[in-house]
């Protein structure tokens, strides 16, 4: 039979081991990311096609991030241009009977950033992700809804990317 200090050694290291952890983690400088802070109070967002899934996460993003979103640019302290939004499916392997195997997605993002004096912010640039997955043609359903996730995942990564490099851009030297 165990004796009752033998039991204490083992029940106490794990909870032990957590607080110590904890406390090497609050020591070392660790915490977790907060909200990105933006240089500017108020943007607009100049786009073709303001209802797309991409510009409402961006919207919303941006006004978790107390970012006032303006109906027209003269009231903006920053435009943000959207020039393009390009989301493309490829084919990446065939089998050797010519049926596809894997298939790769693109989404393109040409954006920038601009104030009221046309200073840029954001030079014109492009942005860019990749997914691929593997595809079986006897799992059609589940791989449209695997597609379906990559896509959806992909653009909430671009809302992502974008929110950063809106919090580090400044006006650029002319």
């Amino acid at each position: 039979m165990s004796s009752p200090r033998k039991m204490a050694l083992r029940i106490f290291p794990k909870p032990f081991a957590l607080l110590l952890l904890t406390l090497l983690l609050g020591a070392c400088g660790f915490h977790l990311r907060g909200q990105a802070g933006m240089p500017f109070k108020s943007l607009y967002i100049d786009t073709t096609s303001p209802k797309t899934p991409l510009i409402t996460e961006l919207r919303r993003d941006l006004e978790s991030n107390q970012v006032k979103l303006v109906a027209t640019a003269d009231q903006a302290d920053v435009v943000l241009q959207i020039v393009s939004e390009i989301s493309d499916k490829q084919i990446l392997t065939l089998n050797t009977s010519g049926r596809v195997t894997e298939f790769r997605l693109n989404y393109r993002i040409s954006l920038r950033a601009y104030d009221h004096k046309q200073q840029e912010w954001i030079p014109a640039e492009e942005m860019a992700l990749r997914r691929d997955y593997s595809y079986d043609d006897t799992l059609v359903l589940a791989k449209e809804s695997e597609e379906n996730l990559l896509t959806q995942s992909m653009r909430s990564e671009m809302a992502q990317q974008i929110l950063r490099r809106l919090s580090r851009a400044r006006p650029q030297p002319q």
